[in-house]
C-alpha cells in the first residue's frame, strides 16, 4: 500500500465514527454557531473540510478572511464575525490564529475556544521568547520575505507545513497562502480567554511548523480537553474528522 492510499484509507475508516458520533451528539448540542481563524501561511478556506462536515449536521460556519497586517485588524476581523453570529457561538483558531482566539474569546457571545495545532500565549507573553525554550521547527527556516512581507517557500511548505498531504493537493494550497507583515509575529495578546472559558486543544505529533511539545505545554497550561493527531500541521485538512470531532465536543458544553 502506498502512502497516499494509506492516508485515504486511514480516512475512510476515520469517517465512520464522526458522523454517528455527531448524529447521536445532535440533540445535546448547546452551541450550533462555529467561527473559525486562520493563521499564516493560509487563507479562510483551509477550514473547507471541517465546515462541510459540520454543515451536514446542522451546524452554522463563518471563516474569516484574516488579513495578516497586525493584530488589532486580525482581531477586528474576527470581531465583525462574531457579532453577525445569531447567538452563542464557538471561536476556533489554527496555528497564529490561537492569538486571535485568546484575544477575541472573552466576547460574550463565545462559549468555547478550540486551538489547532496553535500559539496560545498568555496575555502580554513573549510568544517568541516562550517558543525559543523547544527546538526551532524546520518551517521557520523557509520563510522568505519580500520587503515586510514573508510566505513560505514552496519546498518549505510541501515538507514542513504540509507534510501529510498528497503533493498535488498541498501546491494549491501553497499558490493560495496569503503573505504575512513581519511585524506581525512579535505582537503580543492583551487577553488570555482560555484562563476562563472551556478550552480544546489539538496537538500534532508530526508538526514542523510549530514544536509538538510548545504545543503540549500550552494544552496543559491551559487546562485544555487535548487530543494529539498523528498529522503535520495541517491537521484541520489531513485529519478533519478528528478537528470535527473536537468542535463537535465543544459545541456541546
Amino acid at each position: 500500500m502506498d502512502r497516499r492510499t494509506l492516508i485515504g484509507a486511514t480516512a475512510a475508516v476515520a469517517a465512520f465514527p464522526v458522523f454517528t458520533r455527531v448524529a447521536s451528539a445532535q440533540t445535546s448540542l448547546k452551541t450550533k454557531n462555529v467561527v473559525f481563524v486562520h493563521g499564516l501561511f493560509a487563507d479562510g478556506s483551509c477550514w473547507s473540510k471541517v465546515i462541510a462536515r459540520l454543515q451536514q449536521n446542522g451546524i452554522n460556519c463563518t471563516s474569516v478572511q484574516n488579513p495578516l497586517t497586525s493584530l488589532h485588524e486580525a482581531s477586528e476581523a474576527a470581531r465583525r464575525a462574531i457579532a453577525a453570529q445569531s447567538g452563542p457561538t464557538v471561536l476556533v483558531g489554527h496555528s497564529f490564529s490561537g492569538m486571535i482566539v485568546s484575544e477575541m474569546g472573552l466576547d460574550p457571545k463565545i462559549t468555547a475556544l478550540v486551538y489547532v495545532a496553535a500559539r496560545a500565549p498568555d496575555a502580554g507573553e513573549d510568544y517568541t521568547a516562550l517558543a525559543k525554550n523547544y527546538p526551532t521547527p524546520p518551517a521557520t527556516a523557509g520563510i522568505v520575505f519580500n520587503d515586510d512581507w514573508g510566505q513560505l517557500s514552496e519546498e518549505a511548505f510541501l515538507h514542513d507545513f504540509a507534510g501529510d498531504l498528497p503533493p498535488e493537493e498541498a501546491r494549491v494550497l501553497y499558490a493560495v497562502q496569503q503573505p504575512f507583515k513581519k511585524s506581525l509575529t512579535t505582537e503580543k495578546t492583551t487577553n488570555a480567554a482560555w484562563r476562563t472559558k472551556p478550552s480544546f486543544y489539538a496537538v500534532s505529533t508530526q508538526d514542523r511548523t510549530i514544536n509538538p511539545d510548545l504545543e503540549r505545554f500550552m494544552a496543559k497550561r491551559m487546562g485544555a480537553k487535548t487530543i494529539e493527531i498523528n498529522a503535520s500541521h495541517l491537521a484541520l485538512i489531513s485529519q478533519p474528522n478528528a478537528i470535527t470531532n473536537l468542535i463537535m465536543e465543544a459545541l456541546a458544553v
